[in-house]
């Protein structure tokens, strides 16, 4: 495990902790598969056929877990038109799960059983309940979103953080413990002075265990933290406005889902909150910022991202800038031509590392010469998109690591700004802690 706030950990507990609290059950909209190709080419070699399997409709929200899905898309329709990988199309077959572990079974035997899929990329499922019959197909599974632990658990998943696990197909990480570090809590500790953390969550137990999470890493970091805990079903955020206020929190987290903050934002800027930072991750790294948190202008400017990937409002870079174009293209005419967002980079990325994989082996385009581009010693980062992602596979954890962050704070008129110089030099040495999925 790379980072200790990954997007994909922050959104678990806030997905896990909506799924208790539903009532009754929700059936998978399966009817919801989709593909996506080239025109017919005027060449007789065969498609390289991929799956994209995504909680498109889930209790987490209609647009929670799209955007990688729409990043790589846009990746391979751009592909297409230049020709393909050595001159052969990409078929692209697209499944919505549901959000449900059903669903996800019956996305994983569609794509790999019927539409007989290379590769799937870019997967963003709430319950990958299907991760074990991905691996034991042998179906590489590339630059997914790591939301539960089945990329610290199966061979053949590579998420696109990467992993240093043994995954051996059995419990996740070092029997059944995963590391995180404490770079974000350092980063703003180093560069802005911080000493005092407040970490919110609802009294839900997947929202406790990750606020405990969070708190654990500050304390090793040296922060004095304040914990605050809101009933799910009634939740008083005026008061924990209050309370932050009263005991001077330089830095607010949350374990909640995003109307918990936006509710959280409102209440601190009715009562006059003023703070460093309120520490989001990267799956609400978007330009829908301005919407969602309309009601709380000041809050709203002190949201800060962190994660793993270079900012996509970054337009002085030459990869950001074909991730752009393309998106605009992709999305010419749409309702939503306009919203950019942190995972549809990622998405892009993912579909870049499956392309550069493929493109490695020439025409002998096998599964395992895919896999042993994604297992080679030289780090992917995805024309530096990405910090360095690799595959160790070591026996013992890490104690500490060197770890590089990319940070961006939201100004209103201006965007996402990165923050802290270039994502490759804003590292540090930092220790791994343990904990359970």
């Amino acid at each position: 495990m790379r980072l200790s706030l990954r997007a994909a950990e922050c959104l678990l507990f806030a997905a896990l902790l909506l799924l208790s609290a539903a009532c009754g059950s929700r059936l998978p909209e399966r009817d919801f598969e989709g593909r996506r190709s080239a025109p017919p080419p005027a060449r007789k070699a065969e498609p390289v056929r991929i799956g994209i399997i995504t909680s498109a409709t889930s209790p987490v929200g209609g647009a929670a877990f799209t955007g990688p899905r729409d990043g790589a898309l846009a990746y391979f329709d751009a592909l297409n038109a230049d020709g393909g990988i050595d001159g052969r199309e990409v078929e692209v077959f697209t499944c919505d799960d549901g959000g449900s572990g059903v669903g996800n079974n019956d996305c994983v035997h569609r794509l790999i059983d019927e539409r007989k899929v290379f590769a799937l990329v870019a997967t963003t499922a709430l319950d990958y309940a299907g991760a074990p019959r991905v691996a034991a197909a042998g179906v590489p599974d590339i630059g997914g979103q790591p939301i539960g632990p089945a990329y610290d658990t199966y061979p053949h998943l590579y998420g696109i953080y990467g992993s240093d696990a043994p995954r051996t197909g059995g419990e996740p990480g070092w029997n059944g413990t995963l590391y995180g570090g404490t770079e974000v809590y350092r980063y703003f500790k180093r560069e802005h002075g911080a000493r005092t953390a407040a970490v919110v969550s609802y009294n839900q137990a997947a929202s406790a265990a990750y606020a405990r999470l969070v708190t654990k890493g500050l304390r090793a970091e040296g922060y004095r933290v304040v914990t605050e805990q809101v009933d799910f079903a009634l939740p008083n955020f005026r008061a924990v406005a209050a309370d932050l206020k009263d005991r001077g929190a330089d830095l607010v987290f949350d374990a909640m889902d995003t109307h918990g903050n936006v509710q959280l934002c409102e209440a601190m800027d009715a009562v006059g909150v003023e703070i460093t930072a309120k520490v989001t991750n990267v799956q609400n790294w978007s330009s829908t910022v301005p919407e969602d948190f309309r009601n709380a202008p000041r809050c709203r400017n002190a949201l800060w991202a962190t994660g793993s990937s270079r900012n996509y409002e970054d337009v002085g870079h030459p990869a950001v800038r074909e991730f752009r174009e393309a998106m605009r293209e992709a999305m010419r005419g749409a309702r939503k031509d306009r919203e950019l967002s942190q995972w549809q980079l990622e998405g892009w990325a993912a579909a870049m590392w499956f392309t550069d994989a493929a493109k490695s082996c020439g025409r002998a385009l096998t599964r395992a010469c895919v896999e042993a581009y994604l297992n080679r010693e030289e780090p992917y980062t995805a024309r530096g998109l990405l910090l360095p992602v690799s595959y160790e596979r070591r026996a013992e954890p890490p104690a500490s690591r060197h770890t590089c962050l990319s940070v961006a704070r939201w100004r209103d008129g201006a965007g996402w700004v990165t923050q802290g110089g270039d994502m490759t030099r804003n590292c540090f040495t930092v220790p791994q802690l343990p904990y359970r999925p």
